[in-house]
């Protein structure tokens, strides 16, 4: 062996894990009062501090982009592969804009538009079109469905997110 080489630390080992016993339960006296009952709660609502955006698109790598972009900007986000799926998320969550995608699989971006428009509890919810589709007929569609704003892919994050601040500030 040489002298002044390194020594290999020992192997690590492992020590027995030791359960501790439960604590015992507290001794009752006779002469002991009654534990008072816990008092009921009413549930909590829940209070929005920031703006809540669904964004709807069948590409995960889509929705994550936006969503972190928009995170971090300050709004809150939540999102959904389809268009099925985002009309029941819309009538449950009432985002305050909703950026959807035309091509899906399932329920299509201007249905869904078409059955948000059209139901009462989310008819004034903003839908923002962002779509990689750039024709003029697709875009007149989409308007005609009930879409606030048509924008085209690619589109930057900055941009998208100045439109839904436009959006947000024109229903106040």
């Amino acid at each position: 062996m040489i002298e002044n080489a390194p020594r290999c630390a020992a192997p690590l080992r492992r020590r027995p894990h030791r359960r501790s016993a439960p604590p015992p339960p507290p001794a009752l006296a006779r002469d002991a009062a009654p534990a008072p009952q816990a008092e009921r709660r009413r549930p909590r609502r829940r209070i929005r501090i920031r703006e809540l955006v669904l964004i709807v698109d069948d590409s995960l790598h889509t929705r994550n982009l936006y969503s972190e972009y928009l995170t971090f900007r300050g709004l809150g986000v939540v999102s959904s592969p389809d268009g099925g799926s985002a009309l029941v998320m819309a009538r449950a969550l009432r985002p305050d804009v909703i950026v959807m995608d035309l091509a899906m699989p399932g329920v299509d971006g201007i249905t869904a538009t078409r059955h948000l428009k059209a139901d009462p509890r989310t008819r004034d919810i903003p839908v923002v079109i962002l779509t990689g589709f750039g024709y003029r007929a697709i875009e007149m569609g989409a308007l005609e469905a009930g879409a606030d704003v048509f924008l085209t892919k690619p589109c930057l994050p900055e941009d998208l997110e100045q439109e839904i601040r436009r959006v947000l500030t024109a229903g106040s």
